[in-house]
């Protein structure tokens, strides 16, 4: 690979004057900067990204952290992150930590030993350790979809809270009263502030909480599809179920299926987040929407007004969801 110093020897000028002409830095010659031109594209010559970086203290390159690339709902945010910081010239480099703290803090220290120049963050588990090794960062920082305790920074999310409300309220309206929840990982705000929507909404109709009501899934299809069965083994199974993000009310969905029972028929099921594929299942998932897009944006945008410096005080970005309502809920059918 073609080194400036090769170029310089082509072009028969010093490496200083070559730093000059590919970087506008200082006065060039015509004939100078025409022989510089020919010994790079003779040569195949690509400037170093990183002796740029150490010059300009900037590697135009961010990072993003996710809980799970698998989870279809992720990969619509980073289609809108990657957009704005593509079209504000940023490279986008994605780690997954697969849920797991340890796995998270090691790709933190990788992406610092990468000079990103901000970070765009969905936190898996809530612990102190984590606030304290962001803090030592010392990056600008965007939490999406979950908060931090303790730590004061851009966040983007969805109002949890409302949305699950807004879902339980639903099946209410279609007269069910047994109505369950099944919940994400313990330790994460998404998951608490969705279930307190729905007690919030049990509460205000007057309908008491059963014991067992609540299961607790993974954010998998596989957890909600083991948290179903956990509900259909009990003495008196819901009615309907609000599940607390779409990829577990696909699971939910297959373990009613599995135990000889239909949805809507038997069981009412709502999601939380709107995937694409939520409208493609069988029968198409009733949900909760979360504007992915604007999310995705709106993430990109409050990191790059902290790159450019045109704001220094907090933002916090809470976006309303809504209700889409397909057919895999129905009035409750009197036995």
């Amino acid at each position: 690979m073609a080194t400036i110093k090769d170029v310089a020897l082509q072009a028969g000028v010093s490496v200083t004057t070559v730093s000059h002409a590919l970087n506008g830095t200082r006065f060039v010659s015509e004939d100078a900067k025409a022989r510089i031109e020919a010994a790079v594209a003779a040569l195949s010559y690509v400037p170093s990204a990183i002796a740029r970086s150490l010059k300009h203290n900037s590697t135009r390159t961010l990072g993003m952290m996710i809980p799970s690339n698998s989870n279809p709902y992720f990969a619509e945010i980073i289609r809108g992150v990657e957009s704005q910081c593509f079209n504000a010239g940023y490279n986008l480099v994605l780690c997954n930590s697969d849920n797991d703290p340890d796995k998270q803090a090691s790709h933190l220290r990788v992406l610092a030993e990468r000079r990103i120049d901000g970070l765009i963050l969905v936190a898996s588990g809530a612990e102190s350790a984590l606030a304290s090794q962001l803090e030592a960062l010392n990056l600008p920082l965007v939490l999406v979809d979950r908060n931090i305790a303790g730590l004061d920074c851009d966040l983007v999310q969805v109002d949890h809270a409302a949305g699950s409300k807004m879902a339980t309220e639903h099946l209410i309206s279609l007269g069910h009263r047994n109505i369950a929840c099944i919940s994400g990982p313990a330790g994460l705000s998404p998951s608490s502030e969705r279930r307190a929507g729905w007690k919030q909404a049990l509460a205000d109709a007057s309908i008491a909480r059963r014991e067992g009501d609540v299961a607790r899934g993974d954010f998998t299809s596989r957890g909600g599809f083991l948290a179903m069965q956990t509900l259909l083994a009990r003495k008196d199974p819901p009615t309907a179920v609000f599940v607390c993000n779409d990829v577990m009310a696909i699971g939910a969905i297959s373990a009613i299926h599995h135990a000889g029972l239909r949805v809507p028929d038997d069981i009412s099921i709502v999601g939380f987040d709107d995937i694409e594929l939520a409208a493609y299942t069988i029968p198409p998932l009733t949900t909760i929407a979360q504007p992915k897009a604007a999310i995705g944006t709106g993430t990109a945008e409050l990191l790059l007004e902290r790159l450019t410096g045109s704001r220094t005080q907090t933002r916090q970005l809470i976006l309303q969801p809504e209700l889409v309502v397909r057919q895999s809920t129905a009035p409750l059918t009197q036995a």
